[in-house]
């Protein structure tokens, strides 16, 4: 994996809190290659889910540059950048973010309105998505009904059924125990298994040394050197 998919150079987003300004992103050069698996790592406030943000194209930088196969993302028209954020990315958040009144297959079929699927067969994609994932019996119900673990298992399919290049994923066990992180865990690495780029935020260490290729720390919006440079993953020696 030597050519860059995507592409950061002296990335910053500042934000200006009364007289103060808030580095949250302050110069970050970054290469991620086709179909890797990062995780940055840092204390909350260190700025890494602004630089997920920035990446799914959901933020604007205060200067610097991201290139999408070559292509500044700042040329890319909003027609373009629609279509990215729907098609080539796909989000997963610690908070799940579903929709309570839906039921498991309504809040994944619900992503597919972005996508170029008909919809008479919206349904049967989403289906077969959560089937992927374990849930055919949990479909008809709702995220009240379900566990933290089989909530993000749902948000997980919604980012995933569109085929994304990519997903970000921001601390997506963050809200789970250890039985549920370690499911969590091993999905995510069989999906990038199957040629789907990650990028996932957390704050565990263990996690990013189990599931990622390379370990990047951010610190006060700055990458800094880690001393997790090579990480191993499990099953993988």
């Amino acid at each position: 994996m030597t050519e860059a998919w995507l592409r950061t150079e002296a990335l910053c987003r500042h934000y200006h809190r009364g007289p103060q300004v808030v580095k949250a992103v302050d110069g970050v050069d970054l290469a991620l290659a086709r179909g890797e698996f990062l995780a940055l790592v840092g204390a909350s406030g260190s700025g890494k889910s602004t630089l997920l943000n920035l990446l799914a194209g959901l933020d604007t930088p205060t200067s610097g540059r991201i290139e999408v196969e070559g292509r500044s993302l700042a040329s890319f028209s909003k027609r373009e950048l629609a279509s990215y954020r729907a098609r080539r990315v796909g989000m997963i958040f610690q908070t799940f973010h579903l929709i309570p009144h839906r039921t498991a297959l309504e809040n994944v079929e619900v992503a597919l309105c972005f996508q170029p699927v008909p919809r008479r067969d919206r349904r049967s994609v989403a289906r077969a998505v959560l089937a992927r994932l374990g849930l055919s019996d949990r479909e008809d119900h709702r995220p009240a009904d379900l566990s933290g673990g089989e909530q993000q298992r749902v948000a997980i399919a919604r980012a995933l059924v569109g085929e994304p290049d990519i997903l970000f994923a921001d601390e997506p066990t963050g809200n789970l125990d250890e039985d549920n992180t370690g499911q969590i865990a091993e999905l995510l690495r069989e999906l990038n298994a199957r040629g789907h780029g990650v990028v996932m935020t957390t704050h565990d260490r263990h996690l990013a040394r189990r599931c990622a290729h390379r370990i990047l720390r951010l610190d006060y919006g700055r990458l800094v050197p880690d001393r997790d440079r090579s990480p191993h993953r499990e099953g993988d020696r």
